[in-house]
């Protein structure tokens, strides 16, 4: 039974960290890519107006990051819960 409700502890982590990633990377590619482009687009980074760069560049390195981070958090979680490979 305790075993059990580590399991339960363990997804109800994994989902609370998916749901976080997914909200930043939701925020950087729809909301600052599309919605808030025109009002992003009055700051310019490097150059460019900054909603072309969450459009283009800012949700591919954001997204990138995210899975990194990702896996570290799921590492760590693993090696808590004691269900790691290794």
């Amino acid at each position: 039974m305790s075993e059990r409700k580590d399991l339960r502890d363990y997804w109800k982590k994994n989902l609370r960290y998916v749901s976080i990633l997914i909200t930043i990377w939701f925020s950087v590619s729809y909301l600052c890519g599309i919605l808030l482009a025109d009002s992003l687009d009055k700051i310019k980074l490097g150059g460019f107006p900054l909603g072309f760069w969450f459009a283009n560049q800012g949700s591919l390195v954001t997204f990138v990051i995210l899975i990194v981070v990702y896996v570290r958090l799921m590492n760590s979680l693993d090696q808590e819960f004691d269900v790691d490979e290794q």
